[in-house]
């Protein structure tokens, strides 16, 4: 009997043999075992050290989502969630969508927080923990919020970790991922030259003591990226054995490196194309239907070119 292949077919075998070359290579026999973190360098990102203030821990029930949008964002960037929750938050019926926070840097007492407490009963999609809501604990906020979804949203296929500054196209997304793996995967705009900025006057700055190695391992940009439900919690138990860096997205490449996952390059090649774009683009609705997300959105934009894509946006779909 002929067995015949198709294109497609082909692809993905010889995409599944890259990745096990990939994984072989990774965790070669050569390669040191991480060590785990002394107890007063895990304590900053263990999710023990952190109380909830405002919690949603019945999101995921009765029924999972397909996809959980989850937003980090500053307390006070109320007009950043309102136009979320106008515009792609609830874009799909499939998908659920959390706001994750900290703490005020005025503290749990001040007018803000009585704001957000107010925001969190009318709306019920507010997440806050006691860590101090600042750049540089953006790490923490990113393990926090995987460990929010490991343990209140375990069943859920999909989640997608996006800032709150961004354009996102859920139905493409959501097309996209019922072919995507939905064990040991993350993809986005993956960077995979980056090396630490030794400038003490870089928003980036990490010392060497900080990061001792030269260059870092291929990760995801932290813009937005989606990835299989699993990996919440395996990137949450990889933590473990990595030496937090204020640099989030760095931090989760670094976890997947312990892991041994390779993040996937989202993008097209014919014609080249950048699926989750980083950059900021002038607006075109059928520029924009081919893209996941484009950075650099305010809320007074998105309000304004939302109306469009949303009615318009499937008369691009043959483009």
């Amino acid at each position: 009997m002929r067995i015949r292949f198709s294109g497609r077919t082909l692809t993905f075998v010889a995409l599944s043999a890259l990745l096990v070359f990939s994984a072989h290579v990774l965790l070669g026999k050569d390669e040191p075992k991480p060590r785990p973190l002394p107890p007063e360098d895990f304590r900053l990102l263990s999710p023990q050290t952190y109380d909830y203030v405002l919690n949603q821990p019945d999101s995921c029930r009765p029924r999972s989502p397909f996809l959980v949008l989850m937003v980090p964002v500053a307390p006070e960037q109320r007009r950043f969630r309102d136009a979320i929750r106008r515009t792609w938050g609830a874009a799909g019926e499939r998908t659920l969508t959390r706001f994750y926070m900290g703490a005020p840097e005025g503290g749990l007492d001040g007018s803000a927080q009585l704001e957000l407490e107010r925001e969190s009963r009318q709306h019920g999609d507010v997440i806050q923990m006691t860590f101090v809501d600042s750049y540089r604990n953006l790490t923490i906020k990113t393990l926090m919020m995987m460990n929010w979804l490991s343990v209140h949203c375990p069943d859920a296929s999909f989640a997608m970790k996006v800032d709150s500054d961004i354009f996102v196209n859920v139905p493409y997304l959501l097309r996209r991922l019922q072919r995507s793996p939905t064990l040991a995967f993350i993809t986005g705009s993956v960077i995979s030259d980056g090396t630490p900025r030794r400038d003490p006057g870089s928003k980036w700055h990490l010392s060497e003591d900080e990061y001792p190695e030269d260059s870092f391992p291929p990760y995801v940009s932290g813009a937005g990226y989606v990835f299989s439900l699993d990996l919440a919690r395996h990137i949450s138990s990889a933590s473990r054995f990595v030496r937090m860096i204020p640099m989030e997205d760095v931090y989760v490449g670094l976890c997947l490196r312990v892991l041994g996952v390779q993040p996937v390059y989202s993008r097209t090649f014919l014609p080249p194309r950048n699926l989750f774009e980083i950059r900021k683009l002038h607006y075109d609705r059928c520029t924009f239907a081919r893209r996941i997300i484009v950075n650099g959105f305010g809320p007074a934009e998105l309000l304004r070119v939302w109306p469009d894509f949303s009615q318009g946006h499937a008369d691009c779909s043959w483009i």
